[in-house]
């Protein structure tokens, strides 16, 4: 499912297995995941609750342990992918400190690398700039709305300027009409910095609408069943989610769900 390994391949994955140890016995997460994304991909992740989509994102990141297999971010380990602040990470929440401004939030991690202060504010002034929050550097994160707040932890994923950005399905909590505008900016965001970017969602119309291909996952253990290539064109404004192409995508992405999906378990 894979393909051919890339020379500028950011992430590689081969036969990578997970398995935790429970109390109730060993739980298999992830089984034997081929997988293989390019510099400047956007590639999202779907499947059912509990198909190891997140899991596969920490994995990345070196928040959980592969027990199968290997995997490689920029050619490093995820342990030394890591410790070179070679990604950044979005949670599902903002977790943004409400006792810090949006500023300070933004700046956390520059401060505990202990970054020069003159580079900090010049990095946390970009990083602001890209996510459309100038002008709500001193407000206070219950000043703002969720989206808003949600912008703000992609701002502060950014700050290092890391190539790879790992979101895990950050617009999953916010309402139909927000989580459009943010998806419309998220893929501004990517074409002005080409960054590469790992997405985890539910939603089949976002994965289609945002990704260069995506990646259908079955139920546990997380198997990858398909990937889809997206035959979009870069620049996508939001009413190309009723052209027929995008249709065809989308009904191929929910035939793979339905395929890889077990109604007996």
């Amino acid at each position: 499912m894979a393909g051919p390994a890339k020379s500028n391949s950011v992430v590689e994955a081969k036969g990578l297995g997970l398995t935790f140890e429970t109390n109730d016995g060993p739980v298999e997460a992830l089984s034997n995941v081929d997988l293989t994304i390019g510099k400047g991909e956007f590639v999202s992740f779907i499947g059912p609750s509990g198909c190891g989509k997140t899991t596969f994102l920490r994995v990345i990141a070196d928040l959980e342990k592969a027990t199968a297999g290997s995997i490689s971010v920029n050619g490093m380990t995820p342990e030394q992918a890591r410790m070179k602040r070679a990604y950044g990470y979005v949670f599902q929440a903002a977790a943004l400190y409400p006792w810090r401004t949006i500023e300070r939030n933004v700046g956390l991690p520059l401060e505990i690398i202990g970054m020069p202060k003159a580079e900090q504010a010049e990095r946390i002034r970009r990083t602001l700039d890209l996510v459309n929050l100038t002008g709500f550097e001193k407000k206070y994160p219950w000043q703002l709305s969720g989206g808003m707040q949600q912008r703000a932890s992609i701002a502060r994923a950014l700050a290092f300027d890391a190539d790879l950005l790992l979101m895990d399905e950050p617009f999953g909590a916010l309402d139909e009409i927000v989580r459009d505008h943010l998806n419309e900016q998220l893929l501004e965001l990517w074409e002005r910095t080409n960054k590469t970017i790992c997405f985890v969602t539910h939603s089949i119309p976002e994965a289609v609408y945002l990704s260069t291909r995506i990646v259908v996952m079955s139920p546990r253990p997380g198997r990858v069943t398909d990937v889809i290539e997206s035959t979009l064109p870069k620049k996508r404004p939001l009413d190309i989610r009723e052209s027929p192409e995008f249709l065809a995508i989308a009904a191929r992405v929910r035939e793979g769900l339905r395929a890889g999906h077990s109604y007996d378990d």
